[in-house]
C-alpha cells in the first residue's frame, strides 16, 4: 500500500500539552484506540525531550521482566541515569499501575510516559494507584485541525468527502487510493477494533459484539433503545449495556445523553451514540458509497462534525458536556455543549439550510446561544 509521505510530519495537539506534563516524579498516561498513532506521538515527544531516555515496550518479554521485580533498589538499579521512563502498550505489564507508582514515588525526578490502547486495561490496573501522581490524555485519529496544517482551504474541502467516507485514522489519511482505504479500514475492523475486548475477562462473543455495532451504525442520531438492541441481536438488555460501556472505554463509540433541566416535557434518559471515525462506522457496514449515491449522508454528516468536536474537547483539554436535546412532542436539537452552565446549542445540516431554535427551547433557555452548523460554516466549528 502506498502512503503519503507528506501526513508524516503532523504535529498532534495533544504533544504540547503532554511535553508541558511531563513533570519530575509524575506519570503521563495517554490512552487511545488502536492505529491512531500513539506510538508515533510518545516517539515525537522523546525526540523532543533533553535527557536520557529508556524506551520499553510492553509487549516485549525482556520490558516485562525488568519490571517484573517491584522493589525499589531494582528500580534504581534500572533507571540509573535516566530522566525519562517511556512503556508503550503499558496495559501487557501485570500490576503496571502499582509499578509505576513504585518508580513515580522512590526515583528522584523521574518522569514517566505510558500508552495503552484501551482505558479499561490500562486505567483499571494503573489509574487507581496512581492518583494524585499522573495526567491522562486522550488521542484519536487526526482531527481537522491536525491535518489543517498541511493543508490550504481548497484542499481541506476537496478532502471533506473522504473524511466523510473513510475517516482519518492515520494510515488512512496516509494512503493515495481508495481501494487501500477500504482494505485497511477492513483489516483494522476484522483484526484489532474487538482484540483488547475479547481478550477482557469473560468477554468471548465476537460475532454479537459485531452485531451490536452494526445496529448502532444505522442508528447513528437517532436515540437507541437498549431492549430493541436486546431483542435484535438476541442479548439481555444487561449484555448489551455492558457491551456498549466496553466499546466507548475502547474508544469505538461514544454516547450522547438527553438534556434536561427546566422541562418537565424534556427527555433526558435516553442516548445517542456516536462513532470516532467514520471509517470505522461505513467498514462495519461495508459501504464506502460516494456521497452522491448514499442515503445516509446526513448521518455521516453529523458523525463526522460531532466526533471532531469531541476531539477538538480532548486535545484542548477542555472541560464542556455534550448533550442533545429534545421533547415529548418532538421539539429538539441536534447537539449541545455545557461549561460552566452556559449553553451552546447547535443544529447541524449537510445542505444550506438554517432553521430557528425551537420557541420553546429559547423560552426554557433565554441565556443560550444557537447556531446552525452547516456545509458553509462547518471548518469554523470543528477547528
Amino acid at each position: 500500500m502506498q502512503k503519503n509521505t507528506t501526513m508524516d510530519t503532523i504535529t498532534r495537539d495533544l504533544a504540547r500539552h503532554i511535553t508541558e506534563a511531563l513533570q519530575p516524579n509524575k506519570a503521563v498516561l495517554l490512552f487511545g484506540a488502536r492505529r491512531v498513532g500513539k506510538t508515533v506521538l510518545m516517539k515525537q515527544i522523546i525526540q523532543q525531550f533533553s535527557g536520557k531516555v529508556l524506551l520499553l515496550n510492553g509487549e516485549d518479554y525482556d520490558a516485562q521482566q525488568l519490571l517484573a521485580t517491584p522493589s525499589i533498589s531494582n528500580y534504581k538499579q534500572m533507571l540509573a541515569g535516566i530522566h525519562l521512563l517511556a512503556i508503550d502498550e503499558a496495559q501487557n505489564i501485570p500490576q503496571i499501575g502499582a509499578k509505576l507508582k513504585l518508580i513515580v514515588d522512590e526515583i528522584e525526578g523521574i518522569r514517566v510516559i505510558a500508552t495503552g490502547s484501551s482505558s479499561f486495561d490500562l486505567s483499571n490496573k494503573a489509574g487507581e494507584p496512581l492518583v494524585g501522581r499522573s495526567n491522562s490524555f486522550y488521542l484519536s485519529p487526526f482531527s481537522q485541525h491536525e491535518l489543517g496544517k498541511t493543508q490550504n482551504i481548497l484542499q481541506t474541502k476537496q478532502e471533506l468527502q473522504n473524511r466523510l467516507i473513510y475517516g482519518s485514522y492515520p494510515d488512512v489519511v496516509k494512503l493515495d487510493t481508495n481501494s487501500n482505504r477500504v482494505q485497511y479500514l477492513s483489516e483494522l475492523v476484522n483484526a484489532y477494533l474487538l482484540k483488547d475486548i475479547l481478550s477482557f475477562d469473560g468477554i468471548k462473543n465476537a460475532s454479537k459484539m459485531r452485531d451490536l455495532l452494526r445496529c448502532i451504525s444505522l442508528q447513528v442520531g437517532s436515540e437507541v433503545s437498549y431492549d430493541e438492541l436486546a431483542k435484535t441481536i438476541g442479548l439481555s438488555k444487561n449484555t448489551v449495556e455492558k457491551y456498549l460501556d466496553l466499546l466507548s472505554k475502547v474508544f469505538v463509540i461514544f454516547r450522547v445523553g438527553g438534556y434536561a433541566n427546566n422541562l418537565r416535557k424534556e427527555i433526558s434518559k435516553a442516548g445517542k451514540w456516536y462513532f470516532y471515525d467514520n471509517g470505522i462506522r461505513n467498514a462495519l457496514i461495508n459501504n464506502f458509497s460516494p456521497l452522491a449515491t448514499r442515503q445516509d449522508t446526513g448521518i455521516l454528516w453529523e458523525n463526522y462534525i460531532i466526533s471532531e468536536r469531541l476531539k477538538n474537547k480532548h486535545n484542548n483539554l477542555q472541560n464542556k458536556d455534550f448533550y442533545f436535546w429534545r421533547t415529548y412532542d418532538q421539539q429538539e436539537i441536534d447537539f449541545l455543549e455545557v461549561q460552566d452552565n452556559q449553553i451552546a446549542a447547535f443544529e447541524i445540516k449537510h445542505n444550506s439550510k438554517t432553521p430557528s431554535c425551537p420557541k420553546i427551547f429559547e423560552q426554557a433557555y433565554p441565556n443560550a446561544t444557537y447556531k446552525v452548523i452547516n456545509i458553509d460554516n462547518y471548518l469554523e466549528f470543528i477547528g
